[in-house]
């Protein structure tokens, strides 16, 4: 049987940051000055993927809620320093107008874009991981994506620590081999080992050596509170106590660090298209934010893949 391409399930947010910090503002800008910056870099990279992962598929994943209300109410420290002081998140000035230029230009091509109420954009990608036909490659920068791992479906993250050109292909011995975790076990691993990049505490004293040799004897977090439990159970010098005094965090932190499977989306077209769905708009949306040279490469890579 035919190998069948896979879906690249795209984690926008984490892209168009990573693209923004990429280039400079003043090597992309529109004729009147507005920067583009982020824009080109996620376009370009979009382009890069399709060319390089030979997928046919596609979406991409939106923060519709960046920080959402029921993770907070389970551990109030969660994202609690990305907090501006007007509310929302903290974005530099001048990415935030570059959202909608992306979505625009999105649209025009005819790549979906979606996000959730109520949901951050790890949730969307966890739910179509586990809801699209495979196999399935999330794109990402952010670890807590390496819960999704799955080899028997299969589903791999396409880490871009180092950029998209240089992206690492991870499948579970991957994580295992950086974590001394299963990939299943990730979420369980990052909640002791804590994430200051997401406020987490993590347990304190316990790194990811500990953290891993923990989830390696009791399988979870739960696993380590029946320990905990157990006056027979056996724990290094100091650890139990540790332990103990983070055990309100340990009751929550799992929850608010996996990623959800069953946000609620709706039937979602993923084929990706050969040529623009609007040509039109296309060519005015790239001539008014100078996007020629990444729009051209973009609709080249489609192009490329229809006739492969």
């Amino acid at each position: 049987m035919a190998h069948r391409p896979p879906i690249l399930l795209i984690d926008a947010a984490s892209l168009y940051f990573r693209a923004y910090f990429g280039i400079p503002e003043s090597a992309a800008k529109a004729e009147d000055g507005t920067p583009v910056n982020a824009v080109r870099g996620f376009l370009d990279m979009l382009a890069t993927l399709i060319r390089v992962r030979g997928a046919d598929r596609m979406v991409c994943a939106l923060d519709y809620d960046w920080r959402p209300a029921w993770r907070v109410d389970l551990l109030p420290s969660y994202k609690a320093h990305r907090v501006a002081p007007q509310g929302g998140e903290i974005v530099p000035d001048t990415l935030s107008p570059q959202v909608p230029m992306i979505l625009e230009v999105l649209t025009a091509v005819g790549i979906t874009a979606v996000g959730a109420t109520g949901y951050e954009a790890d949730d969307v990608l966890g739910t179509l991981s586990v809801t699209q036909p495979g196999p399935v490659e999330v794109v990402s920068g952010d670890r807590d994506l390496f819960q999704l791992i799955d080899d028997t479906r299969p589903v791999r993250l396409l880490y871009v620590g180092r950029g998209v050109a240089k992206l690492d292909d991870c499948d579970d011995a991957a994580v295992r081999t950086r974590y001394g975790v299963p990939a299943d076990r990730y979420a369980d691993f990052a909640a002791l080992r804590g994430d200051p990049s997401d406020g987490l505490p993590g347990v304190a004293g316990v790194g990811e050596k500990t953290a891993a040799r923990l989830i390696e004897r009791y399988g979870s977090i739960a696993g380590i509170l029946a320990a905990l439990d157990d006056s027979d159970s056996s724990f290094a010098p100091g650890l139990r106590t540790k332990l103990a005094a983070a055990r309100d965090y340990l009751a929550v932190a799992p929850t608010v660090v996996r990623v959800a499977l069953d946000v609620p989306l709706p039937e979602l077209p993923t084929a990706l298209p050969t040529a623009p769905v609007d040509p039109e708009r296309l060519l005015d949306l790239a001539g008014r934010w100078n996007l020629a040279g990444s729009a051209r490469r973009l609709v080249d890579a489609l192009a490329a893949r229809a006739d492969a």
